[in-house]
């Protein structure tokens, strides 16, 4: 690659991602003043990725403009370290999402999920006091539980349903534990539960407390964080290969800066 081109190329990249990098840390300055604190607690990792594809693209950008061999040596040593992270996350990803299946009940369109059907990693964050704690204020705070019985007018409506992973898991208790709905935020438990499932005891009525304790809801979050995390690790497959084109540009670039400063 010739050297107007590869410098050419490497400002121009560095100059959309700087674009890029500061709608990010808008986006994180706009999630830190959220009044959510679910939104909020992610608002710093938001904060420090714009902040960190900032500086890389400020050096990158400098070192083509200046043709600076040192700067672009950062830029590339970088990059590399970014490389390495985004590759190792994702196999992480696929090897900690690999487990983990839906268990189809009797009459019901959607599918229920079993806590232990998961890989140990998402079992050690869920069964973490702290964690879900967090995560069932957030659960709690979204009210996607409250919000069924307003989308599904009739019990009709209700059983015909394909609910999410964490409507199925934390809204409602169980199938096997037997209680018969009365609505889709509603059910009888004065029926004695034909399971011994511990979920059919800990499910309440309650806005507050419906299976937010459940093992059955950890489950249906843990199905949630495996389809999030594989979409998040196809992207970074995508990512990987266009920062490594990016890499091969911003080598041909220091390397022809290099023989520049050389001939001078």
């Amino acid at each position: 690659m010739g050297v107007g081109t590869s410098t050419f190329v490497i400002r121009w990249i560095n100059f959309l991602t700087m674009l890029l990098a500061i709608a990010v840390i808008i986006f994180g300055v706009w999630m830190s003043t959220h009044h959510d604190g679910c939104r909020r607690s992610l608002a710093l990792p938001v904060l420090g990725l714009g902040a960190f594809i900032f500086v890389i693209s400020i050096i990158g950008f400098l070192g083509a403009l200046k043709n600076s061999s040192i700067l672009l040596w950062i830029y590339l040593i970088m990059l590399c370290f970014i490389l390495v992270g985004i590759l190792v996350f994702t196999v992480l990803a696929f090897i900690v999402t690999n487990n983990g299946t839906g268990h189809s009940a009797p009459g019901l369109r959607y599918k229920e999920y079993q806590l232990q059907d998961y890989h140990s990693w998402f079992l050690k964050q869920l069964n973490n006091t702290h964690n879900w704690e967090h995560l069932k204020n957030c659960l709690v705070k979204s009210e996607d539980c409250n919000d069924l019985s307003k989308r599904y007018k009739t019990l009709k409506q209700y059983k015909l349903a394909k609910l999410s992973p964490i409507e199925a898991g934390c809204c409602r208790p169980p199938s096997e534990c037997g209680y018969p709905a009365v609505n889709a935020s509603y059910y009888d438990l004065s029926f004695h539960p034909i399971s011994s499932n511990k979920d059919c005891k800990l499910y309440k009525n309650s806005r507050a407390i419906k299976c937010y304790n459940c093992d059955s809801c950890k489950a249906g979050v843990a199905q949630y964080m495996k389809i999030e995390w594989r979409v998040v690790a196809i992207f970074n497959v995508i990512l990987f290969l266009l920062l490594a084109m990016i890499y091969f540009v911003g080598c041909c670039a220091r390397r022809n800066a290099a023989r520049g400063h050389s001939k001078v």
